[in-house]
């Protein structure tokens, strides 16, 4: 991917939050009352309203600042889905990344299946960052934003660029702190992800002094927005005097002696980014006492901000993709663990995406597995959170029986619960998707399911103190006793024009006979082709022609699993595409599948794959569903 160390083009970071107590200016005498549910800093804590310590388990999510404008694996899965993934696993802060580009006119979200994400059709790129803000707020998640990078293309040295002036910098930020005041989720700004080469501190210089820069913008936007966190990432050069380099916003030697100054006091947290040997060569990795080496290390350059009170320390980006002590990356990953652990830092880990290059994911590469041995290595520094349900039992006893194209739920009374949530999903262990909310009985029927097709729940209980764990999960699969599952007046038909099963393009053309005595609904019908898609870059899809209309019909790519497939491609239907006439047919229906990258395919062997069919011929290794139900072909 683009994702390497010196031109990944998301490393994000995350932070805390902003407070609410009466706070004292620096410099300036100002004073403010922030409302309930923002932070500020006392030393080097970051607090609640009250005075409370706050308490956070971080991670970044990036993709809002790459040419997608869209967080990464929505092409996969739905928001939903990955927020309750991340709340599932203990975190509560996500640091966002986005870049400026993001808002300029004609910028716009894609790569989003809309068949995971309906409410997610059409939404610019700050709408979207709206509903990604409104779902993280839903489950008790922090946000604070990252402005990664000017242009979407790549990082950038400076905070400004020659296309992306300073003050389009300042603009923007204002802008996000004005639209996010009075939204307790959102708690901080990360002015701008990873200053180097040029970028110094403590200069005086206004176009390289990084110190003075993060003054200018940290100020414009508390003076809009008083109740936000302002994050202020490192360097990459020493100070002066000093040889050598370190990280990319990862040198905070200068804080020592210049200090970020605001209006605002108690504002501004530092954020280095760290990382090991599977990133870059460094000499400390070399060091005959590595990694007992690297404390006095990361304490010069960063640590000793925490460590002498100055202010907080959220260690923005770290992360790698080995975890075991035996490796030179692991042994690094684990040593920095403990160090934040034993200094009591704030945190956020790169990344929860798996498609990082250099230091892959929480995900694993289907976008649905969590990484387990991160996972174990991380939960020396979760913390337990607090409120959300901690005094509410999972519902137990809960029970599944199958019948035609639905499920049957039932499950014993948790006690002190006003309601229930069951949730569902087609991998066991989730991703859940919600199915249904605020149910007071203890039973559900879920019904529009696809026959065949095996399906895991979960219910949670929820009262006015939040909500409990998932119960123990059960399993459904429903049948229609035979005969496939529904109408079997539907068939499907498939041709090849192109039969290179090696190029990098993979193209099919359908047709769908409607063969019994009543007009089918085509909105109501989904087509699935089942392949290989060899690799891990993104897909795309083009529909080239349909007798009903190309703006008629959708295309969405999902995981499966069987011989011949790791993905299917399912094609849907607008209801301006009309009905199939008793005894019709749609037409044409030419489909094509690239890779982002337009590497090659190898279709030899994947199911749905047949480079004899020419013409049209009934071929039932391409399913047909019915609102739900399968109605034609053999699922793999």
């Amino acid at each position: 991917m683009w994702i390497t160390r010196f031109k990944r083009g998301e490393i994000m970071f995350l932070i805390a939050a902003l407070a609410c107590t009466l706070l004292l200016s620096v410099g300036i005498g100002k004073s403010y009352g922030a409302p309930t549910g923002y932070y500020h800093t006392s030393g080097n804590r970051i607090v609640d309203s009250e005075g409370k310590p706050a308490v956070f388990n971080g991670l970044n999510w990036f993709g809002f600042e790459t040419a997608n404008y869209a967080p990464h694996g929505l092409w996969q899965y739905s928001l939903d889905s990955f927020m309750d993934k991340i709340k599932d696993h203990g975190y509560n802060l996500i640091r966002l990344p986005f870049s400026t580009q993001m808002f300029d006119p004609g910028s716009m979200p894609n790569s989003i299946n809309t068949n995971t994400n309906p409410d997610l059709i059409g939404l610019t790129p700050i709408q979207l960052m709206d509903k990604v803000i409104q779902k993280a707020g839903e489950r008790g998640i922090k946000v604070f934003l990252d402005r990664h990078r000017p242009d979407s293309g790549g990082q950038s040295e400076l905070w400004y660029t020659a296309q992306y002036s300073e003050q389009r910098w300042i603009n923007d930020w204002v802008m996000l702190a004005t639209r996010y005041a009075n939204n307790p989720t959102v708690i901080g700004a990360d002015l701008h992800n990873e200053p180097h080469g040029t970028a110094t501190w403590g200069t005086g210089s206004m176009t390289t002094d990084w110190r003075l820069a993060a003054e200018r913008a940290g100020n414009a936007i508390l003076a809009a927005n008083p109740n936000w966190l302002i994050i202020v990432e490192g360097i990459q050069q020493n100070v002066q005097g000093e040889t050598g380099t370190y990280w990319w916003g990862g040198n905070l030697k200068g804080v020592r002696n210049y200090p970020v100054r605001l209006n605002v006091a108690n504002r501004v947290v530092y954020s280095p980014h760290d990382y090991g040997p599977g990133v870059s060569a460094q000499t400390w990795f070399s060091d005959p006492a590595f990694p007992n080496n690297m404390p006095a290390l990361w304490d010069s350059y960063w640590g000793y901000i925490s460590k002498e009170n100055i202010a907080p320390i959220l260690a923005g980006e770290f992360g790698g993709r080995g975890v075991d002590t035996s490796s030179q990356e692991g042994k690094w990953q684990n040593k920095l663990v403990d160090y934040i652990k034993s200094n009591d830092l704030y945190w956020t880990y790169w990344c929860l995406n798996p498609n990082s290059g250099d230091t892959g994911g929480l995900l694993m590469d289907d976008w649905l597995t969590w990484n387990a041995p991160k996972q174990t290595m991380l939960d020396r520094i979760m913390k337990p959170l607090s409120g959300g349900g901690s005094t509410l039992s999972a519902p137990t006893g809960l029970t599944a029986t199958a019948g035609n194209a639905q499920a049957a739920l039932s499950w014993t009374a948790a006690s002190g619960a006003a309601s229930y949530t069951v949730k569902r999903a087609t991998t066991s262990g989730g991703p859940y998707t919600n199915v249904a909310t605020a149910l007071t009985a203890t039973s559900y029927t879920n019904t529009g399911l696809t026959n065949g097709t095996t399906y895991y729940y979960v219910v949670s209980a929820s009262n006015a103190s939040g909500e409990s764990p998932n119960s123990a999960q059960v399993s459904a699969t429903p049948s229609a006793g035979g005969g496939g599952g529904g109408s079997t007046t539907l068939v499907a038909q498939y041709k090849l024009s192109n039969t290179n099963a090696t190029d990098n393009v993979i193209n099919a053309t359908f047709n769908i006979k409607n063969t019994g005595t009543a007009a089918v609904s085509l909105s109501g019908l989904k087509l699935r082709y089942y392949f290989t898609k060899d690799g891990t870059a993104s897909l795309n899809f083009f529909c080239d022609y349909a007798q009903v209309g190309t703006a008629n019909v959708q295309g969405a790519f999902f995981s499966a699993t069987g011989t011949g497939t790791d993905t299917y491609l399912e094609l849907s239907f607008a209801a301006a595409a009309g009905s199939l006439a008793a005894g019709g047919q749609s037409g044409d229906i030419q489909i094509r599948i690239s890779k982002a990258d337009w590497s090659n395919f190898n279709e030899v062997g994947d199911y749905s794959f047949d480079p004899t069919k020419t013409a049209y011929a009934d071929w039932n290794k391409v399913t047909l569903y019915q609102n739900g139900t399968l109605v034609w072909g053999i699922v793999p």
